[in-house]
């Protein structure tokens, strides 16, 4: 790319800036509404969550910036070292004078002052690590040991460090970005599908021998069993959508963040916009995820790089799937997990990864175009 005649990338991809600068702008209003009741018995004033929010995102736009400012190239040698770091960072989590408890896991880490969750940043290098080796191996790409066993080494890897925090959500996303992935790189479908007859039993172990994640796949599939226990939060954002109707109750005006619906500020920050914003909100929110991660897979498509390619189908995936299985949850199709709505969700380390994943795809859109 010219850069000294082209437009900076974060200029030259409105397609993706303009999405995300909405949906982060509504973020802060969403995380202003439904954290103010919270805040206010917490931290004595209604701004405290919307000011951190802001913050973040201020931050987070200076990421984005210098990500998409780098040439995605600058990656490739250093995705063994983003990995090993991640490796490190998730093993750090479970040194109890580092990690910082909250809602019964330990998924945070508290270093130089500064507290942060690594699995956010793990699904990143997870992305970067991937396509690199996938485009590295397309020669060989067909065959079990190449193609695939290393990957699914990696991803395991990832996924016994996460699953102690506990955290399966995020073990759920980072499964589907890597099998979206290797199967974009030419994986024998065959060889993706190798592991089904491993993972019944595993799921078995994990879901139907853990008491809470047994009551929230029950709690699922009859939330109105048991709605003021088990299906206490499911129950209540059903009920956020359906008060809200097709124009909302307006903003500010919402009823279950009212020490009703749990999180409303992060996980459940998307039935809250159903409630205040209306069905209308919801389309909205819906067509700016549409447009971004369009974007992305149009750039994905277009590139004739092999790395670029895959990383960005990989950047993209995770930002859709992130949004799939929040709004999901909230809309009661999928079992209950902690996973924020990319951009709109409460939460520092999320909004800035999301925004160094947007700087990336940037980039690789940026010098696509350029040829």
């Amino acid at each position: 790319m010219n850069t000294s005649n082209a437009i900076h990338p974060v200029l030259s991809e409105k397609s993706i800036l303009f999405p995300v600068i909405i949906l982060a702008g509504l973020g802060i209003i969403m995380v202003y509404s439904a954290s103010s009741a919270i805040s206010m018995q917490a931290h004595n004033t209604v701004f405290y969550y919307m000011q951190k929010q802001a913050f973040f995102f201020v931050m987070s736009l200076g990421v984005m910036f210098v990500a998409a400012s780098f040439p995605y190239q600058f990656y490739k040698p250093m995705a063994y070292l983003i990995l090993a770091a991640s490796i490190l960072l998730l093993g750090l989590v479970m040194v109890p004078a580092l990690n910082v408890k909250a809602g019964g896991a330990h998924r945070w880490i508290r270093l130089f002052g500064i507290t942060f969750q690594p699995s956010e940043l793990a699904k990143l290098s997870l992305i970067v690590f991937m396509a690199y080796s996938l485009s590295k191996k397309q020669a060989m790409i067909k065959q079990f040991s190449v193609g695939f066993i290393p990957h699914l080494f990696v991803f395991s890897l990832f996924a016994v460090l996460i699953v102690f925090q506990p955290d399966l959500g995020t073990v759920a996303v980072m499964g589907i970005i890597t099998w979206t992935m290797m199967f974009i790189a030419g994986v024998k479908v065959i060889h993706l599908l190798f592991p089904v007859p491993f993972l019944m039993p595993a799921l078995y172990f994990l879901v139907y021998k853990v008491d809470y994640r047994k009551e929230r796949i029950l709690a699922f599939l009859n939330p109105w069993a048991d709605p003021y226990d088990t299906g206490y939060q499911i129950t209540h954002s059903l009920k956020a959508f359906g008060s809200g109707g097709v124009l909302g109750k307006g903003l500010g005006l919402g009823m279950q963040k009212m020490h009703y619906l749990p999180e409303p500020h992060t996980d459940f920050i998307f039935s809250i916009i159903g409630e205040e914003l209306g069905l209308i909100g919801v389309l909205s929110v819906f067509t700016l995820y549409g447009v971004l991660i369009w974007k992305g897979l149009k750039i994905a498509r277009t590139t004739r790089d092999h790395f670029a390619c895959i990383l960005a189908f990989g950047l993209t995936t995770y930002l859709a799937t992130q949004m799939i299985i929040n709004t999901g949850v909230a809309l009661g199709v999928l079992p209950t997990k902690g996973l924020t709505l990319p951009f709109i969700s409460y939460g520092g380390t999320s909004l800035i990864v999301n925004m160094l994943a947007v700087g990336m795809l940037m980039n690789i859109g940026a010098q696509t175009r350029n040829g």
